[in-house]
């Protein structure tokens, strides 16, 4: 299967939206992602926050969750965004994620440029890493 071309556009202007459905009533903080999924669709998600500070979602989360309730496949590119429309780096639970469910060639829009998860996360723990280690 080709990669599809990245509309850096589309998928910032869907993180966009997300931001404005977030539930963040504790941070006042709202966050969107969007995600191009290598059969070309664009999943995204939203934060989702709880009294319970720990059980709170990050919007990549969310992304994940309709990634895998839409079909699977793997994550091309990401683009996660403020309620400001600034760019904002994942935190390393959703780096994970999107290590999981992308590549390590899978591009993150930072606000350093556009890295691949390979640099973003280096030296990723992954589904390699359990391979043929079970006791």
């Amino acid at each position: 299967m080709s990669v599809p071309a990245v509309d850096w556009e589309a998928l910032r202007a869907e993180a966009v939206r997300m931001t404005a459905l977030a539930y963040c009533p504790y941070s006042d903080f709202p966050v969107g992602v969007a995600g191009l999924v290598d059969d070309g669709r664009v999943v995204s998600g939203c934060n989702v926050e709880n009294a319970a500070y720990g059980v709170t979602l990050c919007a990549e989360c969310g992304m994940v969750s309709a990634l895998h309730a839409t079909g699977g496949g793997r994550l091309v590119a990401v683009w996660c965004l403020d309620g400001r429309g600034e760019t904002l780096m994942p935190c390393g639970r959703c780096r994970q994620l999107l290590w999981e469910n992308g590549t390590p060639e899978t591009v993150l829009r930072t606000p350093a440029g556009d890295l691949p998860m390979r640099e973003v996360l280096p030296q990723a723990f992954g589904a390699d890493d359990l391979a043929g280690r079970r006791p």
